[in-house]
């Protein structure tokens, strides 16, 4: 299950908009994002790579694990 941090994510808006954000890329995928420790869990078919791409294009900061 890939886990990346997304250190500017602040409120229920900013996991609402990661999640979707995410699901841009894989509408099946399990998104799980805490918000408290800042770390989005995701269980998708698609690349990694792509989920990220499309958080940061969403206005965030990712960083790996």
């Amino acid at each position: 299950m890939p886990v990346f941090r997304v250190s500017d994510m602040t409120c229920s808006g900013c996991v609402r908009a990661v999640t979707n954000a995410v699901r841009e890329i894989d509408a099946a995928a399990s998104v799980d994002a805490d918000l408290e420790t800042k770390q989005v869990r995701v269980t998708s078919a698609a690349a990694l790579e792509a989920l990220v791409e499309s958080v940061r294009e969403a206005g965030f900061t990712v960083e790996a694990g």
